[in-house]
């Protein structure tokens, strides 16, 4: 009896164990399914983070970071403000590099993105303002907030908020270049012949008909090499040295301020790319340019008329000059900045420009709750 007793204790304690060996055989098991399935709903959630929410690559992590509403639309989810209610962009224009057909854009879209655009104009057109002048202007972007969200462009050099002590809004700086020869020839030819814009008005040349060439050949003053001196001092700002035609340190000065001040500093020659890249950083203020500059009724909205493109030795005899040499410079400088933004931030679909969308993730975030 006693024997049978203990084989009965064995073969039940022999089944308990088996038992408990079983079930955690299908803990484990579960564990190992439910771990895969949790592995290919983060790579499918990487997969859909344009369109739906984030989560972590790591299995001991949070499983959500961050979640949107699924009816929230992609549209509404690009057109939140990067900067809020109080963004103000400033685009201190550079004359005669494309700027009216940009700013066509941006008129067309205010009403629909909702934002305000106002144009600063400065007595006899100057570039530069007094001190004065500088600070009215900085307290009149921070305090006028019923005309925020706003685009303020005019011609005008950079100007330091920082150095005048107004923090309440941080301006957004923007802007285009243009080949300084080209820039400098369609200015020649604007002032004697104007443009389609506004072709009614009589410009300050008008009667002359020099070319540019001929001009260059007398050694005249509106084609002297010095007169391309603008688009350094425009980034260079509000310092005397700024305005010396061949100034090193103005030159120094204007490659640290497109870097360190400006969000994005596009090319004349690249001005869907520009507009492009515009969309997808601030969509609160473009989105849907790319779309109204393709249709062709901005792409050219100023055009100035007769103008010759100049002959060989007029070209080389201009590029000898160092004030040539140091807006060159300055614009290959611009235009290598702005061909490293555009490659990581545009990707080319059937011939057009998308943006590559967010190519970054939160993961590992402690504590968990």
């Amino acid at each position: 009896m006693k024997m049978h007793y203990n084989w009965c204790q064995t073969q039940r304690s022999v089944l308990i164990i088996a038992l408990i060996v079983i079930i955690i055989i299908f803990y484990i098991r579960f564990e190992f399914e439910i771990n895969k399935i949790q592995t290919h709903n983060r790579q499918l959630d990487l997969l859909l983070t344009q369109t739906r929410f984030l989560r972590t690559g790591d299995d001991d992590s949070d499983s959500n970071l961050l979640i949107e509403s699924d009816s929230q639309t992609l549209q509404e989810k690009t057109r939140r403000p990067i900067g809020g209610k109080d963004t103000v962009i400033i685009y201190n224009r550079v004359p005669k590099t494309g700027s009216t057909s940009f700013m066509g854009i941006a008129y067309d879209l205010c009403a629909t993105n909702g934002f305000n655009v106002l144009h600063l104009n400065t007595s006899k057109n100057s570039h530069v303002m007094s001190l004065s002048d500088q600070l009215r202007f900085a307290a009149n972007v921070s305090q006028w907030r019923s005309r925020h969200p706003a685009l303020i462009h005019g011609h005008i050099a950079y100007i330091d908020f920082d150095r005048l002590g107004v923090s309440d809004v941080k301006p957004i700086y923007i802007n285009l270049i243009r080949r300084p020869l080209e820039r400098l020839v369609s200015y020649y030819y604007f002032l004697r012949n104007g443009d389609n814009f506004r072709p009614y008005v009589v410009r300050r040349r008008q009667g002359d008909k020099k070319t540019f060439d001929e001009c260059v050949r007398r050694d005249e003053h509106d084609c002297h090499p010095d007169i391309m001196w603008l688009q350094i001092p425009f980034f260079c700002g509000h310092v005397f040295e700024c305005w010396l035609p061949g100034n090193e340190w103005a030159l120094s000065e204007a490659k640290r301020n497109l870097v360190d001040k400006y969000l994005l500093v596009g090319l004349t020659e690249q001005m869907s790319d520009f507009i492009a890249v515009l969309e997808a950083a601030l969509p609160q203020f473009f989105a849907g340019a790319v779309q109204q500059y393709r249709s062709g009724q901005k792409a050219h909205l100023r055009k100035t008329y007769n103008k010759v493109k100049p002959m060989a030795e007029t070209v080389a005899k201009i590029q000898e000059s160092k004030v040539w040499r140091m807006e060159n410079e300055f614009y290959e400088f611009a235009s290598k900045q702005f061909q490293f933004i555009l490659q990581r931030t545009l990707n080319t679909a059937n011939g057009q420009s998308v943006d590559r969308g967010r190519q970054w993730f939160f993961e590992k975030v402690r504590p968990k709750r």
